[in-house]
């Protein structure tokens, strides 16, 4: 029964990651792609054969019925190979956004903007990015996220509303650079 619960909860996380990734564009740098193929590399040459190393280790140690050690193996494995197939439906569907083609005269994804909390009076940068990039500490939020979306399309001087769990926010758009 565990084996059964176990591969199905894998089969669905496939299921789910293919859906995600396969549908859509995945809106990229550079960077960000050279990252996602030597992380696809680094699981397929070094995790996947220690994987099925440490499945051989745990089949030698006797019956595969009670093998605790062996069922845990099998699910690191299916997670694995789970992560792999995700990773390469979004290396496939990646799209390279080149900065020297970003219009700046408008928010779009890459751009960098600073705008104004109408509300506390504090200017802050963000850049644009994809989901899969974003990192609110390093200034990069996503391009799907309240602001993001709020923001897209919008020209220096526009003010943009908009609407996240708190209430309504209101920014100035100062400056839109790559």
């Amino acid at each position: 029964m565990c084996n059964a619960l176990a591969g199905l909860r894998r089969c669905i996380f496939f299921l789910y990651s293919k859906k995600n990734f396969m549908a859509d564009t995945n809106y990229v740098t550079q960077e960000t792609f050279d990252k996602m193929q030597a992380e696809l590399h680094h699981l397929k040459s070094v995790d996947r054969p220690a994987a099925s190393a440490a499945i051989a280790e745990a089949r030698e140690k006797g019956d595969l019925k009670e093998n605790a050690e062996y069922d845990a193996a099998k699910e690191a494995q299916g997670l694995l190979e789970a992560k792999i197939n995700t990773l390469e439906g979004a290396v496939a569907t990646a799209r390279i956004l080149d900065a020297s083609t970003i219009d700046t005269s408008r928010v779009s994804i890459l751009t960098k903007v600073t705008l104004t909390n109408l509300n506390t009076k504090k200017t802050v940068t963000y850049q644009i990015v994809s989901e899969s990039e974003a990192d609110l500490k390093a200034g990069k939020i996503s391009v799907t996220s309240p602001i993001g979306k709020g923001l897209l399309g919008k020209t220096v001087g526009e003010i943009a509303e908009v609407s996240v769990p708190a209430g309504i926010l209101k920014f100035k758009l100062e400056d839109i650079t790559i």
